[in-house]
């Protein structure tokens, strides 16, 4: 596998230094992306560039994951307009191993030659004074190098601190560091990266004192929905690939939204499928696209990558029950520990058995014992039923049902779906 051709062809690149194709194709080379530990968890707007460590990878390449231990504690000025608010060393190490456990899941670390490596640039950073820094990297790049930068740029009317201005500085020694003790040739990134990657290639080259550069830039397009929004968001804020923050149901539940006139890029950004795979994918989604095809495919890809094939089969079967055509059959099959995760974000309320044995028929229940969370008053949950508008555990009820005949899922849960929406039942 070519690694240039594959980004070509996937619509994942952007911009590259002179040379870089040249020297991929002469040998396997080393090549890292930085990830700033600013979060607990890395999210789907980290996940392009994931990418481009799983593809490097996957060409025979050796990919380096550097998690800004370091950086983090100063923060990127790219793309913002404010400066970041300064976390806890604390804070950092706990975000540190969060997205060391993730990367994981995406590439491969054993003894091969390729091996994927994860490293951390407070290791080398924490044995280096100021003064000391400035005589390794300050001394090599000029002011007006360093003002021309875009990053900076932008900046320069909003405000931009010392601080801020110097992280170019910070990373480019990051990339002279790797270059020099672990011959990294290549620094991959997002789009708003160039200028810091690019500070990286001349801090070699003008350290090292050769015309020619001996280090490389990539960068892969920042990824946008078709109407220009930025992409990665919900009505709840970023997508995570940390289960605890987003779900898998969430999180299947935001690719399986996305627009027809963004999956054809996000189909060949976010996942692992041939050329022909997706074109075949393609065929069909046009020919039926209320089926929603595409989006299914990149939904089950990418949720099995991050989340397992469990996390997937959870979520599939959460869409079921809430939305699609589960049955009494499929319900009985939710475990115990699997409500929480199907039912997260949807109503829910608890009563006791003695509510319950006060109940005297289904209205009460719905009604009274219920304290009014699913209907206000007996006279609307009786008129509910009439009109045949009440399911429990997606069986139709009526007025008749009795109370003893109802199944309680593992002996606690009762799934009340008033039309469209569901509401659950628990039994304390």
């Amino acid at each position: 596998m070519d690694f240039i051709e594959e980004l070509r062809w996937r619509g994942m690149l952007q911009d590259m230094m002179p040379g870089t194709e040249e020297q991929l194709r002469k040998e396997s080379t080393a090549g890292y992306i930085g990830f700033d530990p600013t979060a607990a968890s890395l999210h789907i707007g980290n996940l392009a560039t994931i990418m481009l460590l799983v593809h490097f990878q996957r060409a025979g390449h050796k990919p380096f994951a550097l998690v800004g231990g370091a950086t983090g504690m100063i923060g990127d000025p790219s793309g913002r307009s404010t400066e970041r608010d300064f976390l806890s060393e604390e804070t950092l190490r706990y975000n540190q191993e969060g997205i060391r456990s993730q990367l994981t899941r995406f590439l491969t670390f054993d003894d091969s030659a390729n091996s994927a490596e994860m490293v951390n640039n407070y290791d080398w950073f924490k044995e280096i004074s100021f003064l000391g820094f400035l005589r390794e990297a300050g001394t090599h790049l000029t002011v007006n190098y360093m003002v021309a930068k875009d990053s900076v740029k932008k900046r320069l009317e909003t405000g931009l601190s010392f601080t801020e201005f110097s992280y170019q500085l910070l990373q480019g020694y990051d990339f002279y560091w790797l270059y020099k003790n672990k011959g990294v040739r290549l620094q991959m990134g997002g789009s708003d990266q160039w200028g810091n990657i690019t500070t990286g290639t001349e801090l070699i080259r003008r350290k090292e004192g050769r015309e020619e550069y001996q280090a490389f830039a990539l960068t892969t397009p920042l990824i946008t929905k078709a109407d220009g929004t930025k992409f990665g968001k919900s009505a709840g804020g970023n997508i995570w690939l940390d289960p605890a923050m987003t779900s898998p149901y969430q999180f299947y539940q935001f690719w399986l939204n996305a627009a027809d006139a963004d999956c054809p890029r996000l189909i060949r950004v976010f996942t692992l499928l041939s050329r022909e795979e997706i074109e075949e994918l393609e065929r069909q989604h046009d020919g039926a696209p209320h089926v929603r095809i595409l989006q299914k495919a990149i939904a089950k890809d990418v949720t099995i990558r991050v989340h397992s094939q469990t996390g997937y089969d959870l979520a599939v079967k959460a869409s079921e029950v809430l939305f699609g055509k589960a049955t009494i059959d499929t319900l009985r099959t939710i475990q115990e520990n699997e409500f929480d995760v199907i039912f997260e974000g949807v109503p829910q309320t608890s009563i006791s058995r003695a509510d319950l044995e006060a109940s005297k028929d289904l209205i009460d229940l719905l009604a009274v014992a219920t304290r009014g969370e699913i209907y206000t008053s007996k006279g609307e949950a009786r008129r509910a039923l009439g009109q045949n508008a009440v399911s429990i555990n997606k069986q139709k009820s009526s007025e008749a049902t009795v109370l003893s005949d109802l199944e309680w899922l593992q002996n606690r849960y009762l799934v009340v779906s008033k039309g469209k929406k569901s509401h659950l039942i628990r039994l304390d």
